[in-house]
């Protein structure tokens, strides 16, 4: 989308030539656009998405910012509970459980230990299948437990603004 701004602007900076003068009134209307699109995803709010399988975390970084919402990734569990020490507060956190360096249940007891970031849902989004594992999620916090193979993205979407908080 920025590419495509940059091209749009830089295509009516040459119909217009370099005068030097004030945007024209095609390239003010594709700049209001694109602010009025950054505000809007801005308002349907952040989600981190806790994963370390770079096509995966890609397809959800894709799926969810062009439903309007802005996306954090953490390639990681560490990499997600130091984002959340450094004050980023998503509206709801999309956990993988198999990670390497810290797992989804060690992240889920981190935020369980932490007041402030008990108030973030936690959908966990992986492949591991066993009831031991749904119980132990959900004991500790956990809003939904969705298994990867079962679930399309559109599906994992309508899950995401079932429980996002709302501002």
């Amino acid at each position: 989308m920025r590419q495509n701004l940059a091209m749009s602007e830089e295509n009516t900076m040459k119909e217009v030539g370099a005068t030097g003068g004030s945007m024209d009134v095609t390239t003010q209307n594709t700049v209001a656009s694109q602010e009025q699109e950054d505000t809007m995803a801005s308002n349907k709010g952040t989600i981190m998405v806790a994963e370390d399988d770079m096509f995966i975390s890609d397809i959800y970084d894709v799926k969810l910012t062009s439903a309007g919402y802005n996306v954090i990734i953490a390639n990681n569990g560490r990499d997600a509970v130091e984002k959340l020490k450094s004050g980023v507060r998503p509206h709801l956190l999309l956990l993988d459980i198999v990670m390497p360096y810290m797992d989804g249940f060690d992240v889920l007891e981190a935020i369980s230990q932490n007041q402030e970031w008990q108030r973030i849902p936690v959908v966990l989004l992986t492949n591991l299948s066993q009831k031991e594992d749904i119980d132990r999620a959900m004991e500790n916090g956990a809003k939904d437990y969705l298994i990867k193979s079962h679930f399309t993205p559109s599906e994992v979407l309508s899950k995401v603004e079932k429980y996002i908080l709302k501002d």
